[in-house]
């Protein structure tokens, strides 16, 4: 159950701004992973200052104590964009700034936190407190040689500035590869009178794979998500579904074997004007093994967020 703090501070996150990850990001939902946003002619360039916030919580209700993380994370940085040739593009981004952190800090999926021998447990706290300020970035690459495929690559960085509770001080990150494709044209719009035999002109597949530090060094593994996916506007907001299998591969360290997870996300993009996108979404992984002697268990992990991104 949630607790009262628990409550007001996500309620805080979502009725104040909540943050997105960066304005491609953007760009992949409201075309279902493979193009959309403003279409740059071939050799036109185009650089966009970009300021983000937003709140997010993780909740790990497979776990023992169902851990939580929240966080407000405040981003600037750019996006550089160049237009090719058959409605293509090729973008670079890069964001940075400080994450107010409640609770646990933000952590790479699957993490398992291992008790040394003779390790007392710490007192639990009640709800998320505030525990510090760390430190978080992102740069990415997205190649889109034409209106249907894209190929990107990113980096995260998160430094964690004090050791508190089961976090360490220390650089933590993780990095990623992603391949899209579109079926269709991503033109579809139920409010413009587009029906059912308009629906392929929505449906993308993606796979994406992940792989992440903690902050001592330890390698927690990595994971790939083939997923289909279905965009779509109503007016102007834009729905991306996206759901499929999770194919994990531990770290070493977790004692845990290779399984298949299965999950989705649901995001919603609405933009106020041409310089403004408020966004949500939410994720929920079904996790299928668990861990003897504990440290991982069967059960949802959800990552909830929203935000707001100024593009100038």
């Amino acid at each position: 159950m949630f607790s009262s703090f628990n409550l007001q501070l996500i309620r805080a996150g979502i009725s104040a701004v909540f943050l997105v990850i960066s304005t491609s990001s953007f760009t992949a939902v409201r075309a279902h992973g493979a193009a959309g946003g403003e279409q740059l002619e071939a050799g036109e360039f185009k650089a966009s200052p970009v300021l983000t916030i937003e709140g997010h919580a993780g909740l790990e209700d497979n776990l023992e104590g169902q851990p939580r993380h929240y966080a407000i994370d405040l981003q600037f940085g750019g996006v550089f964009e160049w237009g090719l040739e058959n409605d293509g593009a090729f973008a670079i981004e890069a964001l940075i700034g400080p994450a107010a952190v409640y609770g646990e800090a933000e952590h790479f999926y699957g993490r398992v936190e291992i008790e040394e021998e003779g390790e007392e447990e710490e007192e639990e706290e009640s709800g998320a407190p505030f525990r510090r300020v760390d430190a978080k970035a992102y740069l990415a690459a997205r190649y889109q040689p034409n209106d249907r495929f894209s190929v990107s690559v990113d980096w995260k960085p998160y430094y964690v500035t004090s050791s508190i509770a089961e976090d360490t001080k220390g650089l933590k990150h993780e990095v990623g590869a992603k391949l899209a494709y579109a079926f269709g044209d991503g033109d579809l719009n139920f409010a413009l009178g587009d029906g059912l035999e308009s629906i392929a002109d929505g449906i993308f597949i993606s796979a994406e794979n992940r792989s992440g530090w903690e902050s001592d060094g330890t390698y927690l593994g990595n994971y790939t998500d083939t997923w289909l996916g279905f965009g779509f506007n109503v007016d102007l907001l834009n729905v991306t579904l996206t759901g499929g299998p999770r194919f994990y591969s531990p770290g070493d360290y977790s004692g845990l074997s290779q399984r298949t997870d299965w999950g989705g996300e649901i995001a919603l993009e609405y933009p106020i004007n041409d310089q403004v996108v408020l966004y949500a979404h939410w994720e929920p992984i079904y996790s299928t093994d668990e861990r003897k002697g504990g440290g991982w268990g069967i059960g949802w992990q959800h990552h909830i967020g929203t935000g707001v991104s100024f593009s100038f």
